[in-house]
């Protein structure tokens, strides 16, 4: 069955940070698929924003010319587009020193019929709401997370790591591409895309409150960045939620 439903998505330079290299956007196409996106820049200034906003603009571009599909193909097209943004990002970082050493994370959610595609690339998350609670459903390609995945650290030594935001991963940085690319059934829940601009300063209970309450999706996008800035909105903050109407 298609799903109709509201969406909302922002970005926010949050406290600390002189630019904002985030990016998100949720969008649907003809054919009832919705598409929902979030990056976070890397490389500074100019760079990581441009990254972030590349690789953006293509997914949204060729999702808008996306064909109706099964979703195992859907799949299959997904991890192509990522793949395509990559080597823009990477062959604009190669011919231009301006944005030498530029790179983005990327998490993408595709939503088509009763299936939910998940893309990820970096430390962006996406959550899934529902009566039973809220459930991460991608892992953070970070160093410390390797090595709490691996055995070597405990989940307080992780959190408290120094190390914790050194990427294993991100889109743009090396010639090809890899990413954690999943299909999960789908049944109507709450999604949630977001930078780590908000879950480094707001906690998963908070998260959870605020996905519960009545509002409409913008108005919760709005909570859950002035939520982040009130805990010190140490990074930029992007937020991207789709609900499905009940």
């Amino acid at each position: 069955m298609k799903y109709k439903g509201h969406f909302a998505s922002k970005t926010d330079m949050g406290r600390v940070r002189i630019s904002n290299e985030d990016q998100a956007f949720v969008l649907t196409n003809y054919n009832g698929d919705v598409l929902m996106v979030v990056c976070d820049g890397m490389g500074g200034q100019n760079k990581g924003d441009f990254a972030s906003k590349m690789a953006l603009d293509h997914l949204v571009e060729a999702f808008q010319k996306k064909r109706k599909s099964p979703a195992l193909f859907s799949r299959s097209w997904l991890l192509r587009v990522i793949k395509e943004a990559n080597s823009y990002i990477y062959n604009e970082a190669m011919k231009n020193p301006v944005y030498r050493d530029m790179g983005t994370t990327c998490v993408a959610a595709l939503i088509q019929d009763n299936k939910l595609i998940l893309a990820n690339i970096g430390d962006s998350r996406a959550y899934r709401y529902d009566e039973q609670g809220l459930a991460r459903l991608t892992e953070d390609q970070t160093y410390v997370d390797y090595l709490y995945r691996s055995g070597q650290i405990k989940a307080k030594e992780r959190d408290s790591s120094p190390d914790r935001h050194v990427l294993m991963n991100a889109l743009g940085i090396y010639p090809s591409a890899s990413c954690d690319l999943v299909i999960k059934p789908y049944a109507g829940e709450t999604i949630l895309l977001c930078s780590d601009g908000l879950y480094n300063n707001v906690s998963e209970g908070e998260i959870r409150a605020i996905l519960s309450t009545d509002e409409r999706p913008d108005q919760k996008v709005n909570s859950l960045i002035a939520e982040a800035n009130a805990n010190g909105g140490s990074d930029n903050i992007a937020v991207a939620i789709w609900e499905c109407e009940r």
